[in-house]
């Protein structure tokens, strides 16, 4: 039985489109997950076809797992993430069972915001940026020099363990912070840089690069954390395009990616591309479907065909402006499920139609 492995995966969003995808293309889907809430929930997940409690961080177990399956008779044909942390063990393990997978150093430097600034520090689009060590002291004056700054994790994801450092006492707070979260861990400070961000939605495919989205972001600084409240999928060819193109290249190239997905998030500063961050999967939330509808791509359908080694279509079937905003509830809730997404589609003068992409049905009753 031909069979696709996720390691992970949310209840909504990219990573869950993706075994969707897979079993509506005739695959035989397993997942494995170290949440005992989706084990519970297991009728909740009709598309996923066996569930496997174990640690998706030991490849040794998930390996043996695997092995496993194999002798049930499954006929592996391809073990990927879509989530944060596990697009790395996943290609590993496709590597030591012999089937195709993307590029495993790449993502490996990707996967650590120390080591991806490291990769691209040679170049324009490298944020200035400091390493610091819990095991070196570190000169005030230095610190000083980089605010306003961003610390954070080098594992961090979204504005998790991400803060925005105003002064050098604020320095001083976060890190302690961070300190207690990750005690023997490196910590990163990179200069804090003003723009519009975008995000660009990338498959590379034998050493060429293509760029399937271009997106700009709404970011709102919300309770000292970045916060995107919104996407808007560019349609056309932007005036910067050949720049952000030549900027995207150079980036993934550094990071040694031949084959594979990923996206990037970057500022447009005084006409230079800077990196804010790069992923080596699609981004999560609702942007698998915030391309499908603003181009006709099934961006996580590429994604596995380059896996299983078919023809791979990223030609837009059509070109629709689509807007996504998350809608929050700053009042006391209690939430019954999760909160959803709007997508617009709009004209080029006027609202031509309104669409609205239920990811998840939300149900907020004050408490």
């Amino acid at each position: 039985m031909r069979t696709i492995i996720f390691i992970g995966t949310q209840k909504s969003g990219s990573s869950r489109e993706a075994i969707k995808t897979a079993a509506n293309l005739g695959y035989y889907t397993v997942l494995f997950t170290n949440s005992i809430k989706q084990i519970q929930q297991r009728s909740q997940y009709p598309d996923v076809h066996l569930m496997k409690l174990c640690n998706i961080d030991n490849a040794s177990e998930m390996k043996s797992i695997i092995e496993n399956l194999v002798k049930r008779g499954l006929n592996i044909k391809g073990i990927v993430s879509f989530t944060d942390g596990s697009c790395y063990i996943a290609n590993i393990l496709a590597n030591e069972i012999g089937i195709n997978h993307f590029s495993v150093d790449a993502i490996k430097t990707m996967e650590n915001k120390i080591e991806s600034r490291n990769a691209i520090s040679t170049t324009i689009h490298c944020p200035k940026y400091l390493v610091i060590n819990p095991n070196k002291e570190f000169l005030d004056n230095e610190i000083k020099e980089y605010l306003p700054a961003i610390l954070k994790s080098p594992t961090s994801a979204g504005s998790r363990d991400v803060y925005k450092i105003l002064d050098y006492n604020e320095f001083i707070d976060k890190l302690s912070m961070l300190r207690k979260k990750f005690p023997f861990q490196n910590l990163i400070l990179e200069e804090f840089l003003d723009g519009q961000q975008y995000i660009a939605e990338v498959l590379v495919i034998n050493n060429v690069v293509n760029i399937i989205g271009i997106i700009e972001q709404e970011v709102s600084f919300i309770n000292n954390r970045f916060i995107v409240t919104g996407y808007y999928l560019l349609t056309e060819k932007p005036d910067y395009y050949d720049s952000l193109y030549n900027a995207v290249s150079t980036i993934i190239n550094s990071h040694g990616m031949s084959t594979g997905a990923c996206h990037l998030e970057l500022r447009y500063v005084n006409n230079v591309w800077k990196l804010i961050e790069i992923n080596p999967r699609i981004s999560g939330g609702g942007m698998k479907n915030l391309i499908e509808l603003g181009t006709g791509i099934n961006l996580v359908e590429q994604t596995l065909n380059i896996i299983l080694k078919k023809d791979i279509n990223i030609k837009p079937k059509f070109r629709k402006s689509v807007y996504a905003k998350y809608i929050t509830n700053t009042t006391n809730i209690k939430l019954i499920t999760l909160n959803f997404l709007f997508f617009f589609f709009i004209g080029a003068v006027s609202f031509l139609s309104l669409f609205c992409s239920l990811i998840s049905l939300s149900c907020c009753l004050k408490s």
